[in-house]
């Protein structure tokens, strides 16, 4: 909320370019878009949607503004029958030789570090966990070997986008990243802004001055509890003007995502029309 302040503000100046990224992390990519319910597009939505819808949101949000043509590149680079390792296994439970090495072994990420287990249906008693996480690792998509999926989505993403009066935005969905969290520059001609989902830098040219906001809330840099709070006024003072964002705008980044994805399968550059 406080960056897209700024941006409106004019502090920046007039506002040229943004960049932004999402790091999705390489253990959260295996989980969900290898293994997890949205590791085909047929079945869901093209990973720029599943994944990074809300990137799209932000990036029209923060620029206030239409998006006219956009182009994007993308491919399934790693996550690939033809690069699994000499003496791997359909699942990492049938004695797979690298499993002991493999960052994405079921075994280590689900059953030994007990991580992204919010998929499993768990009792609660600690000492019966481990055996059905086995359970789930012999008989679902969770056990099976990464390079041995039916998976399609893309691991890298890279799309460009033109809006109104000539602002140009860029953003990347990475998969291999050891860290998650999007990270956001924007670049006007009085200034600019470097930040991530806890913390932003703004410098004012004008005086070379630095400015730093901080902030410790959860749930999405704290857009979740805003998004909840905004509602619940807006349907308690029937007033829609108290929300954030709208239907609307969504809308509009989600046609974004889908000319993308046109985009990304045909190489070329497309207009975004709403």
């Amino acid at each position: 909320i406080k960056l897209r302040e700024l941006i409106q503000s004019g502090m920046l100046g007039e506002v040229v370019s943004m960049q932004h990224i999402e790091p999705i992390n390489h253990i959260h990519m295996s989980h969900s878009y290898v293994r997890g319910n949205w590791h085909n597009s047929a079945d869901c939505t093209p990973i720029i949607l599943a994944k990074s819808c809300h990137d799209l949101d932000i990036i029209k949000w923060m620029l206030d503004s239409s998006c006219t043509h956009i182009q994007a590149f993308g491919e399934l680079s790693w996550f690939r029958q033809e690069n699994a390792p000499e003496g791997s296994t359909a699942r990492c439970t049938d004695g797979c030789a690298v499993e002991g090495t493999c960052p994405y072994s079921a075994l280590k990420v689900y059953y030994r570090d007990r991580t992204y287990l919010h998929h499993f249906d768990l009792p609660k008693e600690e000492s019966r966990q481990g055996e059905v996480i086995m359970d789930y690792l012999r008989n679902s998509n969770y056990g099976r070997c990464v390079y041995r999926m039916d998976n399609d989505q893309a691991d890298h993403y890279v799309c460009n986008m033109l809006f109104e009066k000539g602002v140009t935005a860029s953003f990347n969905m990475e998969a291999f990243t050891s860290y998650h969290g999007r990270r956001t520059r924007v670049m006007g001609s009085m200034g600019d802004i470097v930040g991530d989902m806890t913390k932003f830098t703004w410098v004012d040219f004008r005086t070379g001055e630095s400015h730093v906001w901080e902030q410790s809330s959860d749930g999405h840099g704290g857009g979740d509890w805003r998004l909840v709070s905004d509602w619940i006024q807006a349907v308690g003072h029937q007033d829609a003007s108290l929300l954030t964002s709208t239907i609307a705008a969504s809308i509009e980044s989600h046609v974004m995502g889908f000319k993308a994805e046109e985009s990304r399968k045909e190489k070329g550059v497309k207009e975004v029309r709403v």
